[in-house]
């Protein structure tokens, strides 16, 4: 049996000594705590430093939403499947686009949740998905244009525990629908306004830190880690997604009428499986999807 003195140094290792502590101890704890909330509510943390330094160096970013705007929710009910849209709100000058977006979890044990490459016949307004959320952490749209400039825009959520959370459907059942597509047309694509679609993939998106319950094991990282819509010869949604993308993965996306008569599909996975299908695009006024 522990003595004291090594049962609160055990209690300390596991995070639990705040139960054991004095009332000084505890105010300083809780000082602590809200200082290192506050400064990744501020979106300042050596997360996104070092994520910054990896994937933009010394280039400037400016912040704010005249070009690039983030939304998600204001509370969250499950951290395992966060709604987020990103929104190119500028239209781009003459020979100006946005060439990539990427959206980044600070504090996801795999950060980068997916990098959206665009190009200048892309039709991008907005972007929709599902996320999990591991930790307290700010979520951020980053785009960079073919000038090189990058624009940023952040919310700080409050959610935990969505990277181990447990999956929706048992193993089994998983794989049995596993790839299984569903392209719905929200709005049809007609005159000059641009349409919007969704994507859905049946895929677990094990992130490889749940846990299966029946059979007392660490479940591997299995993850679909590319989503390709192409209509006609253009690509119109091009990601490369990692394990911070919800179970059963979920895109909006916009389109322009191209005249071309069907979408396809491929999916990949961290496994080495290619999902592909092809669907009838929806024309306006058709009640057909």
């Amino acid at each position: 049996m522990l003595g004291n003195a090594k049962f609160l140094t055990a209690l300390a290792v596991l995070g639990l000594a705040f139960a054991a502590a004095p009332g000084a101890a505890k105010a300083d704890m809780w000082d602590k705590q809200r200082d290192t909330s506050a400064t990744l509510s501020a979106g300042e943390s050596t997360s996104w430093t070092n994520i910054k330094d990896q994937l933009f160096g010394d280039k400037k970013i400016a912040e704010g939403t005249d070009v690039i705007e983030l939304q998600a929710p204001p509370r969250v009910t499950d951290a395992a499947f966060i709604p987020i849209t990103i929104t190119s709100v500028k239209k781009p000058a003459a020979g100006e686009y946005l060439k990539t977006i990427y959206l980044i979890i600070d504090e996801n044990p795999s950060p980068v949740a997916a990098v959206f490459h665009l190009g200048p016949d892309n039709a991008v307004a907005n972007i929709s998905t599902r996320v999990r959320i591991d930790s307290f952490t700010t979520v951020r749209a980053v785009a960079e244009d073919n000038k090189g400039n990058i624009y940023m825009d952040k919310a700080f959520l409050r959610a935990a525990g969505g990277c181990s959370a447990p999956s929706l459907s048992d193993s089994a059942d998983a794989r049995s629908r596993l790839g299984k597509m569903k392209l719905n047309f929200v709005k049809a694509a007609s005159g000059g306004e641009l349409g919007e679609a969704q994507i859905l993939v049946s895929h677990p998106n094990y992130t490889g830190f749940q846990f299966d319950q029946v059979a007392r094991r660490e479940i591997p990282a299995e993850f679909i880690n590319s989503v390709e819509i192409t209509y006609g010869d253009t690509k119109v949604l091009n990601a490369e997604t990692g394990n911070s993308i919800s179970e059963n993965p979920s895109f909006f996306f916009n389109y322009k009428d191209r005249g071309a008569d069907e979408m396809k599909a491929t999916i990949k996975d961290t496994a080495g499986r290619v999902f592909e299908q092809s669907f009838p695009v929806k024309a306006a006024g058709d009640g057909k999807s």
